[in-house]
């Protein structure tokens, strides 16, 4: 009984062995007859990818050397490992970006030029190694300017075909103008309506578009990639849409657009697909040259939630955490919280929430087109020479609301300017400024301020400075430094503003009125 329970352990064994062998297949890459010398081996590449994905999966090796290759398919069970020393660089010839496939580009799904690496409805796709891949996109950014400087020209055949293959397409007037190129620049990476997807390690560069675009995906990880785009137009480095469960970490960026943002779609076409971006993990991450650290929108009509993000530093970005979209956008931004950051030279806002990105637009009621940002929660932020400390714009009809800064220290020329929000609180907050108040806010209400201060007040300047705003509590304040005005207050609609449990002893003026202010600031 003994030995006929050992030959069936044996046999199961072997089964499972037979079973899971396939997964280990390793292609060596120069072996399957691949040139490292940087002749185009697109054929070979996408044949090995066939053949061992009919095997039940593989490994896709390239050892150090040039490769030259153009759009690549990859499949379930894939994985292309590339040695330091390897590059896999993408041909500059559009022909070889064809035929067109369906895929989501800025938002809306539509189907134009491959991505250079693609994959659809594939589960289980690694990118892994110390290699570089780089997607030679001059040819496509010089494309894109030549298309963008002349008017009146006859479309070229690309255009026709994108005209063709996109009939009745829905998109919002003023998108009009951008599809009227036809011209859509593949992004490097987008895997679309996949699982289980694992990049690490590797080098990306030269995008002629986004760099790594999963859409529709349900659990990536992205770690200790590295991502280089010199300037460049929209060449962001790491753009999750409409994704859920996204783990990104230990990432090196600098780009020439943003450095990593969060979409889920654009307007009516990002409605009719309805599906958010949730579940995701931004840490330990270094932003560099990007025009934002971590953004979130523009386009975000299937609503952005439960996202982090933590121990990240912001260097010579144009902003540091953004949060962006406009009316008849739609989509809901929530649950957001951001921590332990660090910025520097920070060229425009250190923070910016922006419902107002698209300025050309008027009060309507509140629908499916009305975008929302609320329960967004920073903290432990610290900012040295930043331009503003932040900026906060709301729309009439929809305020941004319930949002915190906790434990922030800024540095800035000028402080946060706050307009059509509800709310607030900030709790030991120092913003220093060399420009105005500290802390300009606008047509608001249900603000609390605990514990504000700057380092280095200004002459003559406030260092909150109310308008119409309503049902305000500042209290335990204690500013250390000789501050000449604490608090300035007007506006008619200004009202029902307290200050309680302030120690004042450095302050000339605790309370200035305007001129048309109506209502009394109670001080006690």
């Amino acid at each position: 009984m003994r030995h006929i329970k050992h030959l069936l352990l044996f046999v199961f064994l072997l089964g499972y062995t037979s079973i899971n062998s396939n997964t280990l297949i390793r292609y060596n890459m120069l072996e399957e007859g691949v040139s490292n010398e940087g002749r185009k081996s697109t054929e070979i590449i996408q044949n090995t990818i066939d053949k061992a994905f009919e095997a039940g999966g593989g490994t896709l090796y390239f050892p150090a050397g040039n490769y030259l290759t153009g759009a690549l398919k990859l499949k379930s069970n894939i994985t292309l490992d590339l040695e330091a020393g390897a590059v896999l660089k993408f041909s500059e010839d559009f022909e070889d970006y064809l035929p067109f496939v369906q895929l989501r580009w800025e938002g809306t799904v539509l189907n134009s030029f491959s991505p250079l690496l693609y994959a659809k409805n594939a589960e289980n796709i690694t990118i892994t190694g110390r290699g570089v891949i780089d997607g030679n996109g001059k040819a496509w950014w010089t494309e894109m300017y030549r298309i963008e400087s002349t008017e009146n020209l006859p479309l070229t055949r690309y255009q026709k075909m994108t005209q063709e293959q996109n009939k009745g397409l829905e998109t919002a007037p003023y998108y009009e103008r951008t599809r009227n190129f036809l011209f859509h620049r593949p992004p490097l990476f987008q895997a679309f309506q996949c699982k289980n997807i694992l990049i690490e390690g590797v080098t990306f560069q030269n995008s002629p578009f986004w760099t790594i675009n999963p859409a529709f995906c349900d659990n990536v990880t992205i770690d200790k990639v590295t991502i280089f785009n010199p300037p460049s137009p929209n060449t962001d480095g790491i753009n999750p849409t409409s994704c859920k469960n996204v783990h990104i970490s230990n990432c090196h960026i600098s780009v020439g657009d943003d450095c990593i943002t969060i979409k889920s779609g654009r307007d009516t076409d990002g409605r009719k697909w309805a599906t958010p971006t949730e579940n995701v993990t931004i840490t330990n991450c270094t932003m560099l040259s990007g025009h934002g650290g971590v953004v979130i929108g523009s386009e975000m009509s299937g609503g952005i939630k439960k996202i982090t993000i933590s121990n990240c530093v912001f260097d010579d970005t144009d902003r540091g955490i953004r949060i962006k979209s406009a009316r008849g956008r739609g989509g809901v931004v929530e649950d957001i919280r951001v921590s332990n950051i660090v910025m520097n030279n920070i060229k425009q806002e250190a923070f910016m929430l922006n419902l107002f990105y698209d300025k050309n637009t008027t009060e309507e009621s509140v629908s499916e087109r009305t975008p929302v940002f609320r329960n967004i929660h920073f903290s432990n932020i610290t900012g040295t020479a930043v331009n503003t400390a932040g900026r906060i714009l709301g729309i009439s009809e929809m305020p941004v609301q319930n949002v915190s800064f906790s434990d922030v220290n800024i540095e800035a020329e000028k402080g946060f300017e706050i307009h059509t929000a509800k709310d607030f609180q900030f709790n030991n907050v120092r913003v220093t400024t060399k420009l105005g108040a500290s802390f300009e806010i606008e047509n608001a209400h249900q603000f609390v301020m605990t514990n504000i201060s700057s380092k280095k007040p200004l002459k003559n300047t406030p260092l909150i400075k109310l308008i119409n705003v309503s049902d305000v509590l500042l209290t335990s304040n204690f500013p250390l430094e000789n501050t000449a005005v604490f608090l300035e207050a007007d506006g008619a609609e200004t009202r029902n503003v307290y200050l309680k449990n302030n120690v004042f002893d450095n302050v000339s003026i605790p309370v200035k009125s305007g001129t048309n202010l109506k209502s009394k600031i109670n001080l006690n």
